[in-house]
């Protein structure tokens, strides 16, 4: 057993760049531990993450605000305040912010995480 207590005081956000579009801020919760993360990921309006696929899957599950996730060859779902998404092991996807709305979920990773391109503005749905 590990307890991991919330981050330390005065700890900043994390400014996540490189695989966002947009402005996106994340607080980690646990740190990569016998193959699961988990974090806290804050979208500003119109922000999203690229495409990408987690080796074993992801759970999603949205406590602020309103956006979408994306499987790849599918359209895009709107998903909500309490909404909870499975992503399953190598499905390629994206996830955001409507451009009139922040987004906020707590993202459960498990595997390794395999990033792709950035999601083009066409294939990006503004709320």
């Amino acid at each position: 057993m590990k307890v991991m207590h919330a981050r330390q005081e005065g700890a900043n956000s994390e400014m996540r760049g490189g695989t966002f579009t947009g402005g996106v801020w994340g607080d980690p919760v646990m740190p990569f531990t016998q193959g699961v993360q988990i974090n806290n990921v804050f979208f500003s309006p119109g922000a999203r993450t690229h495409w990408h696929q987690h080796e074993v899957g992801q759970v999603l599950h949205v406590v602020g605000g309103s956006g979408w996730v994306c499987e790849d060859g599918h359209e895009p779902q709107r998903i909500r305040t309490g909404d909870v998404v499975w992503i399953g092991p190598g499905e390629r996807h994206w996830h955001g912010a409507d451009t009139n709305s922040f987004m906020m979920h707590l993202a459960i990773s498990i595997g390794k995480t395999d990033w792709k391109e950035p999601v083009t503005d066409s294939q990006y749905v503004k709320g």
